[in-house]
């Protein structure tokens, strides 16, 4: 870490001794205001790498910790450091280092694993390769399915001049769309299984939403990589032959993605009463063991897997460590954002909660579905879903049966929409970054964004008609 990010660590850290005291300030008590540090965030993600990109690809973790402070710093003066430094250590303790924990240990472990033999990136073939990933993506999270398979999918696409849109599609399908079937697809799902969602529910009620659209999406890459492959030339030689057969070295590594799924399920079902108070956050016993395994489980996998496995797969820590860098700061600006959409009606966002709610005071699913969606493009989805889990009710008995609709559009919403930009679902900036290391021009965040508004919107007002009326 340099030296600069140490000194924001520990200005970050440096309320901690108070915390005994703090008490956690209202989303009633903010304004509109407190969110400017998130937006300046999303913005330096957006435009810097675009107007300044040495300067971004130099100090962004600087620049992030910028922002951080641009929350920290006025919300101790106006709150207290005991409220600032309570605010950072929940966000850190309940949701960044369990959220980080899990991304390091399947990052980890899928790269591990090489498919040997290099495959012809043909468009039947790449539709093939999505298709398997959306499959793998409600069994071992959307992010060990995208590790598992971006780094294949781009060495079959290596002797391709037009690359760019098969990894954007490959982040619509495979990162987001295919984790929607089980609370290991997509940590939203999880948290919703965490309050009481029957483990199966969501594959009961929104398999067909998801099911038509993977079905649109690979069908519409198709005639799109189809019309490429045809014009673009594909050249006659492999850059990077591969006469070996199709196999996979390090299969080994696949003991500890199956370690990692069943240490989700047991931090679900495993409730033995213990917690711990750490400077005002509540840590319980079985989410303590979950995070100490998951490091654990990196390091096992680091340790059997051969280093030539690595080594061909081309692994590195660095989209990993952009990832733990940008997402600090996402988590921890949102955190006034998110006090403000939980406040409903006496929040600076009861807009938003009016928005949701019918004349007659029920839930609408449609504007669930678009704002728990558009929310999750920009927010983290998890805590997003939790917002609107608990503004329709919070009740998973009632959400389950009578509102069935509303827990439904929450669901696909916060699944389905974070692929609408980059930094929606943390696979999303992992994908790219592989990419990005691998020589492929990636789309900026706006460019990006202009596939999502082009290919995802039509095909979500599509479904609001069909499923969410």
């Amino acid at each position: 870490m340099p030296h600069t990010s140490r000194i924001a660590l520990v200005a970050l850290l440096s309320a901690v001794p108070l915390l005994a005291q703090a008490t956690e300030v209202e989303g009633a008590a903010l304004s509109a205001w407190w969110g400017l540090p998130f937006a300046g965030m999303l913005l330096s993600i957006a435009l810097l790498p675009l107007l300044a990109p040495r300067l971004w690809h130099h100090h962004f973790g600087k620049i992030t910790a910028g922002w951080v402070l641009a929350f920290v710093l006025p919300y101790a003066l106006a709150f207290g450091p005991a409220a600032a430094g309570q605010a950072v250590t929940h966000t850190l303790l309940a949701e960044y280092v369990p959220f980080i924990a899990l991304l390091c240990a399947l990052f980890t472990a899928a790269g591990g694993i090489y498919v040997r033999g290099n495959l012809r990136g043909s468009p039947l073939t790449n539709v093939g390769i999505m298709a398997i990933g959306s499959l793998l993506a409600s069994v071992m999270g959307t992010t060990g399915a995208s590790m598992l398979l971006i780094r294949p999918l781009i060495r079959a696409n290596d002797n391709r001049k037009h690359v760019a849109h098969v990894v954007v599609f490959f982040i619509f399908t495979v990162s987001n769309a295919g984790g929607s079937l089980t609370p290991l697809g997509d940590p939203p799902l999880f948290l919703g299984f965490l309050r009481g969602v029957d483990f199966f529910w969501t594959l009961r009620h929104i398999f067909p939403e998801t099911l038509s659209l993977l079905a649109a999406l690979l069908a519409i890459f198709y005639v799109i990589d189809s019309w490429w492959y045809r014009k673009e030339g594909v050249l006659p030689l492999d850059p990077t032959p591969d006469t070996q057969r199709l196999g996979l070295d390090g299969a080994i590594n696949f003991v500890p993605l199956a370690a990692v799924v069943g240490l989700v399920l047991m931090s679900g079902v495993w409730n033995p009463g213990v917690s711990f108070a750490v400077f005002g956050t509540v840590v319980e016993l079985q989410q303590l063991v979950r995070d100490l395994l998951l490091v654990a489980v990196t390091l096992l996998s680091l340790a059997i897997t051969p280093r030539a496995v690595r080594q061909a797969n081309q692994f590195t820590w660095a989209p990993m460590q952009e990832v733990a860098k940008l997402f600090i700061g996402i988590f921890v600006t949102m955190v006034p954002v998110l006090a403000m959409l939980r406040a409903g009606e006496q929040g600076a966002f009861a807009a938003v909660a009016r928005a949701v709610t019918g004349p007659d005071g029920q839930p609408l699913p449609w504007a669930y579905f678009w704002f728990t969606g558009g929310l999750s493009s920009f927010l983290d989805n998890a805590p997003t879903y939790l917002v609107f889990f608990n503004l329709a009710g919070g009740d998973p008995q009632t959400l389950m049966l009578p509102l069935a609709s509303t827990l439904a559009a929450i669901s696909a919403g916060s699944v389905f929409m974070g692929a609408n930009t980059y930094i929606g679902n943390a696979p999303n900036f992992m994908v790219k970054a592989i990419a990005e290391e691998r020589g492929v021009a990636m789309p900026s965040f706006f460019g990006y964004m202009g596939w999502s508004a082009v290919v995802l919107l039509p095909l979500f007002v599509l479904m609001t008609w069909v499923f969410f009326r």
